[in-house]
């Protein structure tokens, strides 16, 4: 959907809405100066498209992509948020809702970072599906998605929740503001050599993340995440994205939020019953 959604707001991305002018609430470009401001002093920010509808949300996101693409480098994926149902009944949503991954927000596995990183930074167990190719498109199962999948990745995604104290925290304006985009630790890829082994481990893993003491802060099967994390894909493919070759994929988390004052130093995150049961680090500098 992110081609359709820029082409439509005059932008070089994409996303199949309507023209923006029909949609009141998409954010104008001083409402988008003022956010790309806070955004950049990590300082906390006004909400985009309070009140509007989902379409409005997703003008405004993509309106907000282009204008932070000097500041994160470009799109070079999505992410899935909100794919438990305890999130979507935190914020009334009936449904995930989709962001977009910029090339500046990846580091690597064991990155030491100065907290805070962001307005109101948050840290979550996630994990990446790669992009084969675009015969994934066609895929209605995790088992034909992943034929089309490359790697799985390992992935602590480091959101920033950014918004003002008082102002409306909904699936419209998390939408708007891109999901909470803002850094994340990619682990070594895992290959996808058997889609029909690797849909089975995926929903059977046990994923683990550990404060820097070895305290379990989330602990959560695969298929916390939709049954499957691979539906996020197909989720965001049922939206209209349209996936391309070397696309990334966060298919959101598998468990709660937590500020990273909880990780005492760090946190790491364990795939247990991936091969290799892979683990991704991060250390927290304060």
């Amino acid at each position: 959907m992110l081609k359709p959604l820029l082409a439509a707001c005059t932008i070089t991305l994409s996303v199949s809405l309507a023209a923006p002018a029909a949609w009141p609430a998409c954010a104008t470009d001083g409402e988008i100066t003022v956010f790309v401001e806070s955004f950049t002093a990590k300082t906390p920010a006004q909400a985009l498209s309070p009140g509007g509808s989902m379409q409005d949300a997703l003008c405004s996101q993509a309106k907000l992509a282009a204008a932070l693409e000097p500041h994160m480098g470009p799109v070079i994926g999505y992410k899935a948020g909100l794919t438990s149902k305890p999130a979507q009944d935190r914020f009334g949503a009936t449904e995930p809702v989709q962001g977009l991954l910029f090339r500046n927000m990846m580091l690597e596995d064991g990155a030491a970072l100065d907290a805070p990183w962001g307005a109101i930074p948050m840290v979550e167990a996630d994990l990446v599906l790669v992009v084969a190719d675009e015969a994934i498109n066609t895929a209605t199962t995790p088992e034909e998605a992943l034929a089309h999948i490359s790697a799985v990745r390992p992935f602590i995604e480091l959101p920033d929740l950014t918004l003002a104290k008082g102002q409306p925290f909904t699936a419209e304006t998390i939408t708007a503001m891109g999901v909470g985009t803002r850094l994340g630790i990619l682990g070594a890829p895992v290959a996808v050599e058997d889609p029909a082994a690797m849909a089975r481990m995926l929903e059977e893993m046990s994923v683990t993340m550990r404060d820097a003491a070895g305290g379990v802060l989330v602990q959560a099967p695969g298929r916390a995440v939709l049954g499957n994390p691979v539906n996020a894909a197909l989720w965001l493919r049922s939206k209209g994205v349209e996936f391309k070759a070397g696309d990334l994929i966060s298919v959101g988390s598998f468990g709660p939020l937590f500020p990273p004052r909880a990780g005492k130093g760090g946190v790491s995150v364990t795939y247990d019953g991936l091969p290799g049961n892979p683990v991704v680090r991060v250390q927290f500098k304060e």
